[in-house]
């Protein structure tokens, strides 16, 4: 019987969702047969890792340390394969800015950005509207919508971004997210905020009763095409192993389709988008694990 260890938790802003959905993971892979261990991971990781001496880790980190490469360069030191994507893949997606620099040299349509630390940020003029958000945190954390020039700008205690954050164009539109599972693009699903919501924001995600997921999206077959083929070459172009979700916002002004950014580590809640997809097109959470845990690899140096 396959040994499988589960990563959750962690040091980062996302912990909280990171036990959820490790608790998920590891009860399913109990339900597929497989030996299952869940940590809560500290910096105590790599004594760890050789007491259990795990055949397989199951990463449901989310944020940094777990889903920038981190922990999976830890793991390929070990010899430990593990699920989801590598080292280079997880450090160049997790930044915001450089995985749109990416799709912008492949012709892939993206928001204007802007790096800026808190010292440009106050005292710049800002292009109402806009949006600013961390360059390398996952769940919407620190997510703000500004879209009147008398909007009161972020105090400096409000500002915990570690030095730098990004500012996007607003663009109003559709919300909309595909998950490119084994190498294929599943469906496109629109998400639809609650009403108490600006926008897919952290108690959006994780409320249960924070948004409206539509699938597949009720869009042109062109948006839903180009959706669907642009998340397939961002999971090439990066090099992503076994899954990936990317989201995508439909403007509903010149009715383009702009990619916003892919996730390598994305949810596997009760409330996430990954798992509602997959289940769409036929596949459970148990055989979604099951093939994640199949997939599992090291780095080839």
């Amino acid at each position: 019987m396959k040994k499988v260890l589960v990563l959750c938790g962690g040091f980062s802003k996302e912990r909280d969702i990171s036990m959820v959905t490790g608790r998920a993971c590891a009860a399913a892979l109990k339900d597929a047969g497989y030996d299952t261990y869940t940590i809560d991971v500290d910096r105590t990781l790599p004594e760890k890792l050789r007491q259990i001496n795990p055949d397989v880790c199951f990463n449901a980190l989310h944020g940094p340390y777990g889903e920038d490469g981190s922990v999976q360069g830890l793991l390929n030191i070990m010899g430990i394969p593990y699920t989801h994507s590598g080292v280079g893949t997880s450090s160049i997606a997790m930044d915001k800015i450089k995985t749109k620099a990416i799709a912008r040299q492949h012709g892939i349509h993206v928001v204007e950005d802007q790096l800026i630390d808190y010292a440009t940020y106050k005292s710049m003029e800002m292009p109402f509207p806009y949006v600013l958000k961390p360059v390398n945190d996952g769940s919407s954390i620190a997510t703000y919508i500004f879209r009147t020039p008398d909007a009161e700008k972020l105090s400096e205690q409000a500002w915990t971004y570690n030095t730098h954050a990004m500012m996007e164009r607003y663009i109003k539109g559709r919300e909309l997210t595909v998950t490119v599972f084994m190498n294929k693009p599943v469906t496109v699903t629109e998400i639809i905020p609650s009403t108490d919501h600006q926008f897919y924001n952290f108690q959006a995600k994780y409320d249960t009763d924070g948004s409206l997921h539509s699938l597949p999206a009720d869009i042109s077959d062109k948006a839903f095409n180009t959706c669907m083929e642009n998340a397939l070459t961002m999971h090439e172009l990066l090099g992503c192993r076994g899954i990936s979700r990317s989201d995508f916002i439909l403007d509903e002004n010149t009715g383009n389709i702009f990619f916003l950014e892919i996730n390598t580590q994305p949810g596997m809640t009760p409330t996430s988008l990954v798992p509602e997809q997959l289940a769409w097109a036929g596949i459970s959470f148990t055989q979604l694990v099951s093939l994640l845990v199949d997939e599992a690899t090291i780095d080839v140096l």
